[in-house]
């Protein structure tokens, strides 16, 4: 029988009580991606069906969402390589397998899991300034947003991937 979805499975452990809907979405959006990638052919990651973003544009702009926003979380700016990395989201790059993606993607979820582990609640509240505007956002808005971004490319990748994997079929 398949597992409840992360949020019925209880409390992920040592995540403060306020973030654990960001935990908990993370770790969804990773197993969601995880089986849905899992025998996705590379010869299809940069295919954009009816105009839609390419399966390797959704993995590549998850991980980099989930650097992005939560570098701002933590008060500081983005450096050479995030921004580089930025410049590169959705590049074709026939090179990169999908497995590859995944396995970036899914560093970066355990990286966030990390940092929200380090995450006093006390600052949840507190202002953080995006991008090079200093765009006034709060460490709670940074971290809520990068899960329920991450969790809507998920779900737009998903889609693809089955639009992709129907006309391989057909």
């Amino acid at each position: 029988m398949p597992q409840p979805e992360f949020w019925l499975r209880g409390p992920v452990e040592n995540i403060p009580s306020l973030l654990q809907p960001v935990a908990h979405t993370l770790l969804q959006a990773r197993e969601e991606v995880k089986e849905s990638t899992k025998d996705f052919p590379d010869n299809k990651l940069w295919e954009k069906p009816g105009g839609a973003a390419s399966v390797a544009f959704h993995l590549q702009h998850m991980a980099g969402v989930l650097d992005r926003l939560f570098t701002y979380a933590k008060g500081e700016q983005l450096n050479d390589q995030q921004l580089d990395y930025l410049l590169s989201e959705g590049k074709e790059n026939r090179s990169i397998s999908t497995k590859e993606l995944f396995e970036k993607f899914s560093l970066q979820v355990d990286k966030a899991i990390e940092q929200l582990r380090q995450t006093d609640e006390n600052t949840l509240l507190e202002v953080r300034g995006v991008g090079r505007k200093q765009i006034p956002a709060t460490v709670a808005g940074l971290l809520f947003h990068a899960a329920e971004h991450t969790q809507r490319h998920n779900g737009q990748m998903m889609v693809t991937i089955k639009v992709l994997l129907a006309n391989l079929h057909n």
